[in-house]
């Protein structure tokens, strides 16, 4: 079985979003006012400028491999199982750090509806959410991405009805002093802090089920990223302007404070639901994707089979229910503050390790490696980013470090104990040093792999094919038009299935600077169109009871395939033309053409000529 393909763009949006806002917009910024009072919206705008680099990163490695898996599968192939295996674990840990500190959230917001939990208590209110979301996930991935989609766009709701409420009542004066701590205390407020952003690329973990990753993943990474580090500048900003610091120290649900002074006692409601729903969608999105680095380790044999176990829903369930597991131990064990540093430290780490991975796979220089988007500024942001993580995961402090190294060290004896040996896997950096050294390259197995990854992203496959010749149109003619008439013909049933106009899908066909090819064979001929819309490949099938002559000295034919398409199909419509052509060669084929008595039949007879070449 395989992980279904089920995540659209709104999903993608949404999980990656969700993770973002929770603990670090409800509940953190009461840590980091007592750090670097007003000044932490500059320590918030500079943490979402210094994730970006990963971003860009993220965006071109998950567009290029979009596993399940995510940082885990980057950093394994790009710098070898070992670091694959440090990279897997540290995901999988920071993932349930970060999900368990929302978790916890639910309970300290509890304390705001009036009652006065004890701690255990709080922490029992967590473990019982973790296990309603462990349940959620494990029914499926589809049904895990409705309900991170509905609590989202909820939230999202709430928190701009707060900033434009609050507008009115900002106090401008209660930002001076703003940065009465020095600019040392901003930047380690940013290490802090810098777990806020971090679940803008989560969604990297669930990669493989994502419908077109190329367009969805890299979209909806960018347009979280933008809304939310926007929504979190304004609403921070809105929360020290209407309320006394010393309640915004003073509390650990400033934002409800907040919402009190805005609108009264409906404003604690809806803060407190928002608040809530945020640390419903982080609690759910971080167990949807920190159990799949578990469940890619066990598919590449870094642990036991057990954990790449699916059910019908395509649900890794042992590996949800050991993560699941995993944070209700850090839940019941850790306190608040050691586990808002250590996931960020972890955090940090990974994304050092997101842009290291970059820089190898592009140095690798693999035929394809072909990524759908590309980051700019290479290499220099992705070197700018890793010396900032270093500095920042020192300003950490020496606990959260001392327990990453430990993790670290588990990952490692792991390793040796259990993966080396089992394993024998090409990575991007080998390559590099080998063609530093000069050492001659014997085998090319992740190239081919890449390959495999390409062909499944995009679709290369005959199946793909005959579904389009299938739903596409064939017009059955007496003879072939003039071009400008055989152009605006074909416009019509094309403009229908991309959701065109006809003159407009004509004037995009038969511009003068556009780009058409014709292929001509002794039985059938190819007529290509390049168009400048996104995600497109349409066909349309042409008979010509008398045939049709393309040149002076080739016979007639009576077949011609039309092929609409667009750059980014461009290996699937190479790949179209040699299945095509392999089919129209066919013997019997122009007899069987000619002589099909409907379009039904037309198609059965390109259809049973490809499954025919396929054998």
């Amino acid at each position: 079985m395989k992980v279904k393909k089920d995540l659209g763009l709104l999903e993608v949006f949404c999980i990656s979003s969700g993770a973002m806002i929770s603990s670090g917009l409800f509940i953190l910024p009461a840590l980091a006012f007592t750090k670097a009072g007003p000044a932490i919206i500059l320590a918030y705008a500079m943490a979402s400028l210094l994730v970006l680099p990963t971003i860009l990163s993220k965006a071109e490695l998950t567009t290029a491999m979009p596993k399940t898996g995510g940082i885990y599968f980057f950093t394994d192939r790009s710098m070898g199982p070992l670091m694959g295996m440090f990279g897997g674990f540290a995901a999988w840990f920071s993932l349930a750090f970060k999900s368990a500190f929302a978790l916890l959230g639910i309970g300290i917001i509890s304390e705001v509806l009036g009652y006065n939990l004890p701690g255990l208590s709080v922490k029992l209110i967590a473990v019982g959410f973790c296990l309603l979301f462990a349940f959620i996930n494990i029914k499926g991935v589809k049904l895990a991405g409705r309900f991170q989609s509905m609590i989202v766009l909820a939230l999202l709701g709430l928190l701009v009805l707060y900033v434009l409420a609050g507008l009115r009542l900002v106090d401008v004066s209660r930002y001076h002093p703003f940065m009465d701590n020095g600019f040392t205390s901003v930047l380690s407020t940013v290490g802090l802090i810098f777990i806020s952003f971090a679940g803008t690329t989560k969604i990297a973990a669930v990669a493989g089920e994502v419908k077109n990753p190329g367009r969805n993943l890299p979209l909806g990474m960018f347009l979280s990223w933008g809304i939310v580090s926007l929504l979190y500048i304004a609403v921070i900003s809105i929360t020290i302007g209407v309320l006394d610091p010393d309640t915004i120290a003073g509390t650990l649900t400033p934002i409800t404070e907040g919402g009190f002074v805005i609108m009264g006692g409906i404003g604690i409601f809806l803060m407190t639901l928002a608040a809530l729903l945020a640390f419903i969608s982080t609690g759910n999105s971080g167990v949807l994707a920190a159990s799949r680095d578990p469940y890619a380790m066990s598919k590449d044999d870094l642990l036991p089979k057990a954990f790449s176990r699916l059910n019908e829903s395509g649900s890794p369930w042992f590996s949800i229910i050991i993560t699941t597991g995993f944070m209700i131990v850090v839940i019941l064990f850790l306190d608040l503050e050691q586990l808002v540093k250590t996931a960020s430290t972890m955090k940090l780490v990974l994304f050092a390790l997101a842009n290291l991975a970059l820089i190898f796979m592009r140095k690798s220089n693999f035929k394809h490696y072909r990524p759908k988007y590309r980051a700019p500024f290479y290499p220099w942001i992705q070197i700018f980013a890793i010396g900032v993580y270093i500095f920042l995961i020192i300003e950490m402090g020496f606990v959260p470090i001392m327990i990453v190294l430990v993790f670290s060290l588990f990952g490692l004896l792991w390793y040796f104990i259990y993966a080396r040996g089992k394993i024998e896997r090409e990575y991007a950096l080998l390559h590099v040093v080998k063609d530093f050294l000069g050492i001659k390259q014997k085998g090319r197995m992740l190239d081919e792999e890449l390959r495999e990854i390409m062909i499944d992203r995009d679709d290369i496959t005959v199946a793909r094919l005959e579904r389009k010749i299938c739903e596409g149109e064939v017009l059955d003619i007496n003879y072939f038009l003039a071009p400008e008439k055989f152009t605006r013909k074909i416009s019509y049933p094309i403009a229908k299935r991309v959701g065109m106009e006809p003159d407009d899908m004509y004037r995009e066909l038969f511009r003068p600077e556009g780009e058409s090819y014709l292929i001509i064979r002794p039985s059938f001929a190819v007529i290509s169109y390049h168009v400048k819309r996104r995600d497109t490949f349409e066909m349309v099938m042409v008979r010509t009871k008398r045939g049709a002559m393309f040149s002076e000295d080739s016979p007639p034919v009576h077949a011609a395939f039309v092929i609409v398409s667009s750059q980014e199909e461009k290996s699937f419509f190479m790949n179209t033309l040699m299945w095509l052509v392999r089919a129209g060669d066919r013997p019997g084929f122009a007899r069987e053409w000619k002589d099909a008595k409907d379009q039904d039949e037309l198609k059965e007879v390109i259809l049973r000529s490809l499954i025919k070449e396929q054998k």
